[in-house]
């Protein structure tokens, strides 16, 4: 990907999902019958967007710009759900 992507964009691309995942954990939590299944791959999911927002702090240009196309999608993707 050629174009080039605001880091402070791709950062708050990240941050959306992270709500998203935290939200979920919660509402997963508070749930009458915990699927422990889900709380495990929503926490593992919210841990993979940590990660990726530590590398966008030394992430050069195409990393950003990868970053934020794959937030993007994923923003799209859980926003349907």
């Amino acid at each position: 990907m050629s174009e080039h992507v605001n880091p402070e964009a791709a950062e708050q691309l990240v941050q959306e999902v992270s709500t998203w995942y935290a939200e979920q954990i919660i509402k997963e939590r508070r749930a009458a019958v915990p699927d422990t299944e889900r709380l495990t791959a929503l926490k593992e999911e919210l841990a993979a967007c940590a990660a990726d927002q530590q590398a966008l702090q030394d992430a050069g240009p195409e990393e950003v710009a990868e970053i934020a196309a794959r937030y993007a999608a994923h923003a799209k993707e859980l926003g349907s759900q």
